[in-house]
């Protein structure tokens, strides 16, 4: 096994260094696009890939950027279906962060003639 291998497969989000005092108290919106997002589909086992977008205004903490590129790569070998994985990685950043506002869009890559955008905003729930 690789190195980037094992660090994906060992990762732990729960790991408090994963996350930073945010040290800017006024308002504003960090932006994060992670275009190599993948996933195994439960019933098929092919691949899923999507771009995943977080967009978020940080409260007390912010997320270290490769602890975020380690937590989205650690699904590429699991069977999840769109709407789990989505809902799952907007939850525990959600828990983590506890930001003032979040928004994830996770859009999947048409497969089978079919394209899923799934959207999950903290100001609408």
């Amino acid at each position: 096994m690789r190195y980037g291998e094992k660090e994906i497969r060992e990762f732990d989000i729960d790991n408090p260094d994963n996350f930073w005092p945010n040290n800017n108290p006024k308002n504003y919106t960090i932006n994060i696009e992670l275009p190599e997002f993948m996933c195994m589909c439960p019933r098929s086992g092919y691949p899923d890939f999507a771009k995943i977008t977080l967009i978020y205004v940080p409260d007390k903490t912010v997320i270290e950027l490769k602890a975020l590129k380690l937590y989205i790569n650690s699904f590429m070998h699991r069977y999840i279906s769109h709407e789990d994985a989505a809902n799952e990685i907007f939850d525990t950043l959600y828990e983590k962060l506890q930001p003032r506002s979040m928004k994830l869009i996770a859009d999947f890559n048409p497969r089978g003639n079919v394209h899923t955008v799934i959207t999950i905003d903290s100001e609408t729930m």
